[in-house]
């Protein structure tokens, strides 16, 4: 996925989302799939959105016009956690401005993270990071790519202790550092971890997956579609006759399905520039998910192609 795909939307059909969503409040029209954070119990819709690249356009009126309108629609939808990071470039700036323009919805789950080689530096950035976003605080922070991880974790442990955090965590991508991460998580108390899973990257099933409901820890799916390769790869095919069992009519819902019907993950979050994208991620949550032998046919299917 990359930012020329806002060339499919136009103009004026943003300005007439926008329209629409801005003239009546930012409430679900459908109830998503939710799940419970293990750590709480508390219950959150199972697709979120994702920031990397999609959100990162700089001071660009249109595309912020753009992003904001993206972001009106997940609410729209029922959708509660956005996730960015200090590395995602003007991600978290553009965030920050669509839910300024949007009045800061009370449904907002706030997931971010801190990411500098810095141990000092850790708690400044996060108190950018918050102005940024002009929250009061966040629900969710996490060390990202386990960069300085031990120091970092230290203080969003304490942040939690003190009541300024909600839930802490770490993250990893593309299969890198499994083994840190596992250590990580049988450890230390963590709230949520990070990583990425899909039809065709099924390493975290062996272990991470399954330790993460173990320890009663959430797991957050990123790069859900390889940043758009996938679906790209994907889209050149026709869907099966079958993806009418699961409620699937796109393969980007198929693929959204089969990770959700595991039931260790949390939230996938796929980012999106398209608000028909956001709109069809937020309806995989919804019908019925795949049983086991539906998800290894989806997974043999996907990777014979």
């Amino acid at each position: 996925m990359t930012i020329t795909r806002r060339s499919l939307v136009g103009t004026a059909a943003l300005g007439a989302a926008m329209a629409t969503l801005r003239g009546s409040p930012l409430r679900a029209q459908t109830a998503p799939l939710t799940r419970a954070i293990p750590s709480s119990g508390e219950m959150i819709p199972a697709v979120g959105l994702g920031t990397w690249i999609t959100f990162n356009i700089g001071d660009d009126p249109q595309l912020q016009a753009e992003c904001t309108a993206v972001t009106a629609a997940f609410f729209a939808a029922g959708g509660r956690m956005i996730d960015s990071s200090p590395m995602y470039g003007s991600s978290q700036a553009v965030v920050g401005r669509g839910l300024a323009e949007l009045g800061r919805p009370d449904s907002l789950f706030s997931a971010e993270k801190v990411w500098t080689s810095s141990t000092a530096n850790g708690p400044a950035q996060i108190e950018q990071t918050r102005r940024l976003w002009g929250v009061e605080r966040f629900d969710l922070l996490q060390v990202h790519n386990l960069l300085s991880w031990e120091a970092h974790l230290d203080t969003l442990l304490a942040m939690k202790a003190a009541g300024r955090l909600r839930y802490a965590g770490i993250t990893t991508s593309e299969g890198r550092r499994h083994d840190l991460v596992e250590t990580i998580m049988r450890r230390h108390p963590i709230d949520f971890v990070q990583l990425s899973y899909n039809p065709v990257d099924r390493e975290a099933e062996q272990r991470l997956l399954p330790l993460a409901a173990e320890r009663g820890i959430a797991v957050i799916v990123n790069r859900p579609f390889r940043q758009g390769a996938l679906t790209r790869r994907l889209d050149r095919e026709p869907l099966p006759g079958w993806a009418g069992e699961m409620g699937a009519t796109s393969w980007a819902q198929m693929i959204l399905k089969f990770i959700l019907s595991h039931p260790a993950v949390t939230v996938a979050i796929p980012a999106t520039t398209r608000i028909d994208h956001v709109r069809e991620n937020l309806a995989a949550a919804g019908g019925p998910l795949p049983d086991p032998a539906l998800r290894e046919r989806i997974a043999a299917h996907i990777g014979g192609l």
